[in-house]
Protein backbone atom coordinates (compact mmCIF):
# COMPACT_ATOMS: atom_id res chain seq x y z
CA UNK A 1 0.00 0.00 0.00
CA UNK A 2 1.42 3.39 -1.00
CA UNK A 3 -0.10 6.20 1.38
CA UNK A 4 0.51 9.11 0.78
CA UNK A 5 -0.90 12.94 1.39
CA UNK A 6 -3.03 14.74 -0.97
CA UNK A 7 -1.25 17.82 -2.78
CA UNK A 8 -4.57 19.96 -2.66
CA UNK A 9 -5.99 19.06 0.47
CA UNK A 10 -3.27 17.31 2.80
CA UNK A 11 -5.31 14.35 3.14
CA UNK A 12 -3.86 10.88 3.21
CA UNK A 13 -5.33 8.24 0.56
CA UNK A 14 -3.91 5.51 -1.31
CA UNK A 15 -1.62 7.23 -3.82
CA UNK A 16 -2.14 4.54 -7.17
CA UNK A 17 -0.41 6.38 -9.62
CA UNK A 18 -0.81 9.82 -11.95
CA UNK A 19 -1.96 13.00 -9.84
CA UNK A 20 -1.20 13.04 -6.02
CA UNK A 21 -4.37 13.64 -5.18
CA UNK A 22 -7.44 12.24 -3.76
CA UNK A 23 -10.86 10.60 -4.98
CA UNK A 24 -12.78 13.67 -4.07
CA UNK A 25 -9.98 16.50 -5.15
CA UNK A 26 -9.97 14.50 -8.52
CA UNK A 27 -14.02 15.11 -8.91
CA UNK A 28 -13.71 18.65 -8.05
CA UNK A 29 -11.08 19.15 -10.31
CA UNK A 30 -13.18 17.37 -12.71
CA UNK A 31 -15.95 19.65 -11.87
CA UNK A 32 -13.66 22.85 -11.79
CA UNK A 33 -12.82 21.78 -15.32
CA UNK A 34 -16.03 21.57 -16.46
CA UNK A 35 -17.01 24.52 -15.42
CA UNK A 36 -14.20 26.27 -17.12
CA UNK A 37 -15.08 24.70 -20.54
CA UNK A 38 -18.69 26.27 -20.21
CA UNK A 39 -17.21 29.51 -19.69
CA UNK A 40 -14.75 29.33 -22.69
CA UNK A 41 -17.38 28.47 -25.36
CA UNK A 42 -20.00 30.91 -23.51
CA UNK A 43 -17.11 33.40 -23.25
CA UNK A 44 -15.05 32.85 -26.23
CA UNK A 45 -12.67 36.48 -25.99
CA UNK A 46 -11.95 36.15 -22.31
CA UNK A 47 -8.55 35.86 -21.58
CA UNK A 48 -7.05 33.17 -19.01
CA UNK A 49 -6.76 35.83 -15.93
CA UNK A 50 -10.84 36.28 -16.30
CA UNK A 51 -11.09 32.74 -16.85
CA UNK A 52 -9.29 31.89 -13.91
CA UNK A 53 -10.96 34.68 -11.41
CA UNK A 54 -14.82 33.99 -12.88
CA UNK A 55 -14.47 30.48 -12.23
CA UNK A 56 -12.08 30.03 -8.86
CA UNK A 57 -9.14 28.18 -10.60
CA UNK A 58 -5.72 29.38 -11.06
CA UNK A 59 -4.22 30.57 -14.19
CA UNK A 60 -1.68 27.22 -13.63
CA UNK A 61 -4.53 25.21 -13.38
CA UNK A 62 -6.03 26.16 -16.68
CA UNK A 63 -2.27 26.03 -18.74
CA UNK A 64 -2.39 22.90 -17.67
CA UNK A 65 -5.14 22.13 -19.10
CA UNK A 66 -4.09 23.54 -22.40
CA UNK A 67 -0.62 21.63 -22.16
CA UNK A 68 -2.69 18.09 -21.87
CA UNK A 69 -4.78 19.36 -24.60
CA UNK A 70 -8.05 19.35 -22.67
CA UNK A 71 -9.01 22.76 -23.67
CA UNK A 72 -9.40 24.43 -26.48
CA UNK A 73 -9.65 28.17 -27.90
CA UNK A 74 -11.13 29.08 -30.93
CA UNK A 75 -9.31 31.68 -33.47
CA UNK A 76 -10.27 35.05 -32.37
CA UNK A 77 -9.06 33.72 -28.98
CA UNK A 78 -7.15 36.72 -26.87
CA UNK A 79 -5.47 33.47 -25.66
CA UNK A 80 -2.04 33.43 -28.17
CA UNK A 81 -0.46 29.82 -27.84
CA UNK A 82 2.76 28.87 -30.01
CA UNK A 83 4.36 25.75 -30.89
CA UNK A 84 7.35 25.14 -28.29
CA UNK A 85 9.29 23.92 -30.57
CA UNK A 86 8.83 26.19 -34.06
CA UNK A 87 6.81 28.85 -32.96
CA UNK A 88 3.85 28.12 -35.31
CA UNK A 89 0.36 29.62 -33.66
CA UNK A 90 -1.66 26.55 -32.43
CA UNK A 91 -5.07 26.16 -30.20
CA UNK A 92 -4.30 23.57 -27.67
CA UNK A 93 -1.33 21.48 -26.47
CA UNK A 94 2.71 22.42 -26.24
CA UNK A 95 3.12 21.52 -30.30
CA UNK A 96 1.51 22.31 -33.57
CA UNK A 97 0.66 19.17 -35.61
CA UNK A 98 3.82 19.29 -37.99
CA UNK A 99 6.48 18.84 -34.66
CA UNK A 100 4.39 16.09 -33.25
CA UNK A 101 4.84 14.63 -36.70
CA UNK A 102 8.49 14.91 -36.89
CA UNK A 103 8.93 13.75 -33.31
CA UNK A 104 6.58 10.47 -33.18
CA UNK A 105 8.25 9.83 -36.68
CA UNK A 106 11.95 10.27 -34.84
CA UNK A 107 10.75 8.36 -32.11
CA UNK A 108 9.44 5.44 -34.28
CA UNK A 109 13.07 5.31 -35.97
CA UNK A 110 14.84 5.11 -32.96
CA UNK A 111 13.00 2.57 -31.72
CA UNK A 112 12.79 0.42 -34.91
CA UNK A 113 14.57 -2.72 -35.54
CA UNK A 114 17.50 -2.54 -37.77
CA UNK A 115 16.79 -4.09 -40.46
CA UNK A 116 19.50 -6.98 -41.85
CA UNK A 117 21.62 -5.85 -45.08
CA UNK A 118 20.80 -8.02 -47.78
CA UNK A 119 23.86 -9.57 -49.05
CA UNK A 120 24.80 -10.20 -52.77
CA UNK A 121 25.99 -13.33 -53.33
CA UNK A 122 29.26 -12.84 -55.43
CA UNK A 123 28.72 -13.74 -59.06
CA UNK A 124 30.95 -16.66 -59.94
CA UNK A 125 32.10 -15.82 -63.19
CA UNK A 126 33.36 -18.61 -65.53
CA UNK A 127 37.09 -18.81 -66.91
CA UNK A 128 36.63 -20.97 -69.77
CA UNK A 129 33.57 -20.41 -71.64
CA UNK A 130 32.57 -22.68 -74.56
CA UNK A 131 31.60 -26.15 -75.46
CA UNK A 132 33.12 -29.44 -73.69
CA UNK A 133 33.75 -32.25 -75.47
CA UNK A 134 33.92 -35.76 -73.62
CA UNK A 135 36.50 -37.89 -75.10
CA UNK A 136 35.08 -41.98 -75.64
Amino acid sequence: MNIRNCSRCGKMFNYIGGQMICEPCKKALEEDFQNVKKYIEENPHADIKQIAEDNGVTTKQIQQWIREERLMFSEGSPIALQCEKCGEPILTGRFCAKCKGTMANNLTNTFAKPQPAVQQQPVKKETKAGMRFLDT
